[in-house]
């Protein structure tokens, strides 16, 4: 099983997959965010994939100081068997090898089963409050 940057022809199964496992809101639009994240030099998708099959994506960007994951997403079929830790790693050193100094990452508060899962790979709380304005249809 190889990590290797998502290939444009595989972002339906990406959407897919993240919609299987709860990453998605109506308001966004996931295959755009794919499109979007492939198309610069500052961010990509990590895609784990065997047999043809998408198995686990990590998207990382970088703002010149730190890192960010998004849609990060595991088969459900497939998770507790490492692929999260390990494609979460990749996406670390994509990000390190750009010179991200810091990575960071937004749950969801009630979603305390993925807090534990980055906690258990060394994530803290932050303690800072996420504001956000809409500011595109």
């Amino acid at each position: 099983m190889d990590i290797a940057e998502l290939e444009e022809a595989m972002i339906p199964q990406a959407v897919e997959l993240w919609e299987r496992t709860g990453l998605t809101r109506p308001w966004n639009d996931a295959a755009a965010d794919a499109r979007q994240a492939l198309s610069t030099e500052t961010s990509t998708i990590l895609a784990l994939v065997h047999g043809g099959s998408l198995q686990a994506t990590a998207m990382a960007g970088f703002d010149g100081h730190r890192g960010w994951l998004y849609y990060v997403a595991v088969d459900p079929q497939l998770q507790s068997r490492g692929l999260g830790k390990r494609i979460v790693q990749e996406a670390i050193e994509w990000l390190k090898g750009r010179g991200a100094v810091k990575v960071q990452l937004m749950i969801r508060s009630e979603n305390k089963k993925v807090a534990e899962f980055y906690e258990a790979l060394g994530f803290e709380d932050a303690s800072v409050q996420v504001l956000g304005k809409r500011i595109a249809p």
